[in-house]
C-alpha cells in the first residue's frame, strides 16, 4: 500500500508541476502577446507625441487626433466611422423618432424655402405658419437666393426645446416676423399608407426610426380595416436604421419560429432571432418594393420574406450594407460606430457586399449604370459559387444585396430632351409652387383622394404648364408628337407635385405618382 500511495503522489506531483508549466507557459504567451499588441499600437501614440514635440507649428490636438481615428477606421471597412459630436447628434436626432424643432416640411425648388406641410399641433401651426409661406430668414441669417444648403437650414431652424428663433417669411407680397418656442417634433418613418384598390394596401416607409413598428402597425391596422388582403410594402431608397425594428416588422409577417436573421463576428459568436408567431399580418399576400437604394435594415427585412418564401420582392438589387456596427461614445460628444458582425439572411447568404476596394465600393452604383444591371436582369452580378436555398426549395444567391424575384428595370421610356430639361430646372416642381400660390383656399380645403383628382382634373394643368415652362424657362417640347408621347408621364408627375400642398400631403403624391411607376405596375400585376 506504501508503494501505492507513493507511486500516486509521485504521479500527481507530475500532473500538478505539468499543470504549472501549462500555466506558466500561457501567462508568458499571453503576456508576450500583450506586449506584441502594445508596441502595435503604441507606433500611433509615438507619431502624435513626436509631432506634439517637434511640429515647425502649434498642433491642433484634437483636429489631429480626429483625423487619425477617421484614417485608421477608413483602413477597416465602408461603415466604421467616427463621427464629430454635430454628425453624432444628427445623425442620431434622425433615427430618433422625434426631435426639437419649429414643425415644418419645406422644400426649396428655387433656392428659397418653401412651406410645405405645418405639422399638427406643432409650434409653427400655433404660430401661424401656412403652407406656402417663403422663409427669408432664420434669426438675423438671410437663406433666400443665396444658395443656403438645405441641410444648413434645418440645423438653424432646429434647437433645444423651449428655446425661440425668429422666422421671418414672405406671404403674398407680405414680409412677416414669426417668433417661434421649439418644441418636441414627431417625425414619421411611414411616408404614405393608403387602398390603391378594393383589397390592396400601400405602405412607404422612408426609414427605420424607434417609431416604426408603431407606425406600421397603426397604418396597417387603418388598412385592414378597409378591407385589405394584400400588402405592397415600399422599401425602395430606405438606407436603413434601428435592427430592432427590422425585427419587429418581420415578425408582424412570419409564422412561429420562422428564422428572420443571425449574426455573427470574429467576437461576437452566433445569434440567430427567430419570428414569435404572434404577427398580425402572417396571412397577408406580401409584394415587398426595393431597389439599389434599400439597404440594412430594408435588406434585413427583404432577405427574411424572401427566405422563408413569405412573399415576393421586386425591384433591383438592394445596396448591400450587411456589417453590424456597434457605438461607443466619448464624452466631448463624438463617437464611433465600429463594425463588430455581419448580417445573414436566413439561408445563410451574407448581406454585404465586396469592399477590398473603396473606390469600388463608393462607385458601386455608378458601375451598375454603366454595365447594364438597371437595364436587364442578366447583368445582375450575383456569386453563383455558392448556391442557398429558400424554405421552399428556390436557388438564392449571395454576392452583395438582396437580388429581387422579379426584375424590374429603371424606366427610361419617357426621357425625352424636354422632359431631362424640365428636370435639370425643376420646373415642374416650381410649377406646382407657383399654382399654390394663386390657388392656395382651393388646394387647402381639399381633404379626400376622391375631391382632389375631380379638382386636378378640371384645373387645366397642362396648358398653364406648358405656358409656365415657356415662359419662366424657355423650355417648348420638339413637336407636338414629342409632347403626346411624355404627355401622360410628365403630367401625373405635375398633378402629384401640386396635390402635395393639399391637406393630403405625401398621400396625395404617391397616390398619384404610382400610376406610372412601372415597380409598383409590376408589384400589382405579381
Amino acid at each position: 500500500m506504501k508503494k501505492y500511495y507513493s507511486v500516486v503522489i509521485a504521479l500527481l506531483g507530475v500532473l500538478v508541476g505539468a499543470l504549472a508549466m501549462l500555466t506558466y507557459n500561457k501567462a508568458v504567451e499571453n503576456r508576450l502577446r500583450l506586449q506584441a499588441e502594445y508596441r502595435d499600437w503604441r507606433k500611433l501614440n509615438l507619431v502624435l507625441q513626436s509631432l506634439d514635440k517637434n511640429y515647425v507649428d502649434t498642433v491642433d490636438r484634437k483636429g489631429v487626433t480626429d483625423a487619425a481615428i477617421t484614417a485608421a477606421l477608413g483602413a477597416l471597412d465602408p461603415h466604421s466611422v467616427y463621427m464629430p459630436p454635430a454628425v453624432l447628434e444628427e445623425a442620431e436626432t434622425d433615427l430618433a423618432g422625434n426631435f426639437d424643432g419649429i414643425g415644418i416640411q419645406f422644400n426649396v425648388p428655387n433656392d428659397t424655402a418653401i412651406v410645405l406641410e405645418v405639422i399638427p399641433g406643432g409650434p409653427s401651426e400655433k404660430i401661424g405658419l401656412q403652407p406656402g409661406d417663403r422663409i427669408l430668414k432664420v434669426d438675423d441669417k438671410v437663406i433666400a437666393g443665396v444658395k443656403c444648403p438645405q441641410d444648413s437650414m434645418v440645423r438653424r431652424m432646429r434647437g433645444p426645446s423651449g428655446s425661440k428663433v425668429l422666422i421671418t417669411i414672405l406671404r403674398e407680397g407680405e414680409v412677416i416676423p414669426f417668433e417661434i418656442t421649439r418644441g418636441k417634433i414627431p417625425m414619421n418613418s411611414v411616408d404614405a399608407s393608403f387602398m390603391v384598390n378594393d383589397t390592396t394596401g400601400y405602405i412607404r416607409l422612408g426609414k427605420f426610426a424607434r417609431t416604426t413598428y408603431h407606425e406600421v402597425l397603426a397604418a396597417s391596422s387603418s388598412l385592414l380595416g378597409q378591407g385589405m388582403t394584400q400588402l405592397i410594402f415600399d422599401l425602395r431608397d430606405n438606407g436603413g436604421g434601428f435592427f430592432d425594428q427590422a425585427l419587429y416588422l418581420s415578425d408582424m409577417f412570419l409564422p412561429k419560429g420562422a428564422s428572420i436573421v443571425y449574426l455573427e463576428g470574429r467576437n461576437r459568436p452566433r445569434k440567430d432571432y427567430t419570428a414569435s408567431g404572434d404577427g398580425a399580418l402572417q396571412k397577408i399576400g406580401l409584394s415587398v418594393l426595393i431597389n439599389e437604394n434599400s439597404a440594412s435594415s430594408s435588406e434585413i427585412f427583404a432577405g427574411a420574406i424572401q427566405d422563408n418564401d413569405r412573399g415576393t420582392i421586386v425591384g433591383r438589387r438592394s445596396f448591400g450594407k450587411g456589417l453590424v456596427q456597434e457605438p461607443l461614445y466619448f464624452t466631448d460628444g463624438s463617437g464611433l460606430r465600429i463594425t463588430v458582425a455581419r448580417y445573414h439572411t436566413p439561408s445563410g447568404r451574407c448581406i454585404q457586399k465586396p469592399y477590398t476596394s473603396s473606390e469600388d465600393y463608393a462607385y458601386d452604383i455608378y458601375y451598375r449604370y454603366r454595365d447594364g444591371e438597371m437595364l436587364n436582369a442578366d447583368s445582375v452580378k450575383v456569386d453563383r459559387s455558392e448556391v442557398f436555398h429558400t424554405v421552399g426549395g428556390r436557388e438564392v444567391y449571395g454576392g452583395g444585396g438582396i437580388v429581387p424575384d422579379v426584375f424590374v428595370p429603371i424606366d427610361t421610356t419617357s426621357a425625352s430632351k424636354f422632359y431631362q430639361a424640365c428636370s435639370r430646372k425643376a420646373t415642374a416642381m416650381r410649377f406646382a409652387s407657383a399654382y399654390f400660390d394663386s390657388h392656395k383656399a382651393e388646394l387647402q380645403s381639399i381633404d379626400d383622394f376622391d375631391s382632389l383628382i375631380r379638382y386636378l382634373d378640371r384645373a387645366g394643368l397642362e396648358s398653364r404648364f406648358l405656358a409656365f415652362a415657356s415662359e419662366k424657362d424657355g423650355l417648348k417640347p420638339a413637336s407636338p408628337a414629342e409632347w403626346e408621347a411624355e404627355k401622360s408621364y410628365m403630367m401625373t408627375s405635375v398633378r402629384a407635385l401640386v396635390g402635395r400642398y393639399s391637406k393630403l400631403g405625401e398621400k396625395a403624391f404617391y397616390h398619384i405618382y404610382l400610376t406610372i411607376d412601372n415597380v409598383f405596375d409590376a408589384a400589382i400585376k405579381n
